[in-house]
């Protein structure tokens, strides 16, 4: 199948990127929809096209009308904001349709300024957007076209109320399109308030990981993963490794153990400023920087180039983000590879990743790294009567209430 097949216009084709003639499965199930005004909720695996999958309708619906329209897509976080403006804008901009990035991190000012040039299209996190509207600087009744994309990771992040507060705000009768690489029951319901009678979409099994990633899982000491991951590069010679972790300090500290070892490592999370974030994924996509150690702020959504790569310093606790951390390498058909360090205390959260996907996911032994640790039998833990006098014990007030109750004194006869 070509672009011309699915009535997209000459002017459009030609502004395609020369290294994009062909169209994605997504890309060609999605986009006739939405150029004939359906909804659409689109489930697709990272990496897939889902960017030029509703960037080309769109555009090409703003194209085609005689009236100002405009398209607005909103994002989860800053760095997904800034990468599809930046792809909506290299399509647009030779054909007169110019995009505009409106997240934190940037002067408001600039964007006020920006915005009084009409921009036809608006990618947005939902707190910025909402500030520019409430300060009166920008208006959404010429919205036509509402994308949400990492449509999943905007509720699990807790921005659906205002999500709903901007779709309020856009045209009557504007055109709604989700687009995500897991779908959740609870968005699926949340979804029906947006949307009417929204086209279901899905290019892989729903949920599933990419089938051009290798998974592999080894079982190691808790206390070993360090060394463990030190020793995968080392040995491998990897020149560009995206690890995953859990919580900010977590992340800063293994980098520091990272490049003790001499291995050139940055670390990636949300106490970054937007100018320390831009310019250590910069590094790790030019190669300045071997290992890129981040949290799940950059789980969703970014793009690195041939990113041969991931591991899982820890398995992340909601089983949706694995399939959305492992889509970072594998894209547009490339081959990649994920690796999962597992310690036994981590058996719950495979479970869940294992009950999601639908995959065997079995745990290999790492040779050189032994397993010591045993698996929690549960015995170990405190019965619940001494949960509740630890308790009592936190709430006295006084040293004296922890002498308890004076005897009475004895009367001694004479």
């Amino acid at each position: 199948m070509s672009f011309s097949s699915l009535s997209l216009s000459a002017d459009l084709i030609k502004a395609l990127p020369n290294d994009i003639r062909t169209p994605t499965e997504i890309q060609s199930l999605a986009i006739p929809e939405l150029l004939a005004k359906q909804d659409v909720l689109a489930q697709a695996n990272t990496g897939s096209g889902k960017t030029l999958a509703y960037g080309l309708p769109m555009l090409q619906q703003i194209l085609s009308s005689n009236e100002l329209q405009q398209g607005l897509v909103l994002v989860p976080t800053r760095e997904l904001a800034i990468q599809v403006s930046n792809a909506l804008e290299q399509l647009g901009a030779s054909l007169g349709v110019h995009t505009l990035c409106l997240c934190g991190g940037i002067d408001k000012t600039i964007q006020q300024q920006a915005l009084t040039h009409q921009p036809r299209i608006l990618v947005a996190t939902t707190g910025r957007l909402l500030d520019l509207i409430n300060d009166g600087s920008l208006d959404l009744n010429t919205i036509s076209l509402l994308i949400l994309d990492e449509a999943d990771r905007l509720l699990d992040m807790g921005f659906w109320q205002d999500v709903q507060s901007i779709a309020g705000k856009t045209a009557e009768g504007r055109q709604t399109a989700m687009f995500s690489a897991t779908f959740s029951d609870e968005l699926k319901q949340k979804s029906q308030l947006l949307m009417a009678a929204p086209k279901r979409l899905a290019v892989h099994q729903e949920n599933s990981t990419n089938q051009d990633v290798a998974e592999t899982l080894y079982l190691v000491n808790k206390g070993s993963k360090t060394k463990a991951l030190i020793h995968l590069i080392e040995q491998n010679k990897w020149q560009q490794v995206l690890v995953f972790i859990g919580a900010k300090d977590n992340a800063d500290n293994l980098t520091k153990k990272i490049n003790k070892a001499g291995i050139t490592s940055a670390s990636l999370h949300g106490n970054k400023s937007q100018a320390e974030r831009e310019a250590a994924l910069e590094q790790f996509k030019k190669g300045d920087t071997q290992v890129l150690i981040a949290t799940d702020l950059l789980a969703r959504g970014i793009h690195i180039e041939q990113l041969p790569i991931v591991i899982n310093f820890e398995l992340p606790s909601h089983s949706e983000v694995y399939v959305h951390r492992v889509g970072r390498t594998a894209r547009a058909g490339n081959q990649g590879m994920a690796i999962s360090l597992v310690c036994h205390g981590e058996t719950d959260n495979l479970n869940a990743i294992r009950t999601l996907t639908q995959r065997a996911l079995p745990l290999k032994a790492l040779d050189g790294f032994p397993v010591t640790d045993q698996p929690s039998t549960g015995e170990s833990k405190r019965a619940p009567r001494d949960k509740k006098a630890n308790r009592r014990t936190n709430n006295k007030k006084s040293i004296k209430q922890f002498q308890g109750k004076a005897s009475k004194p004895v009367s001694r006869s004479k």
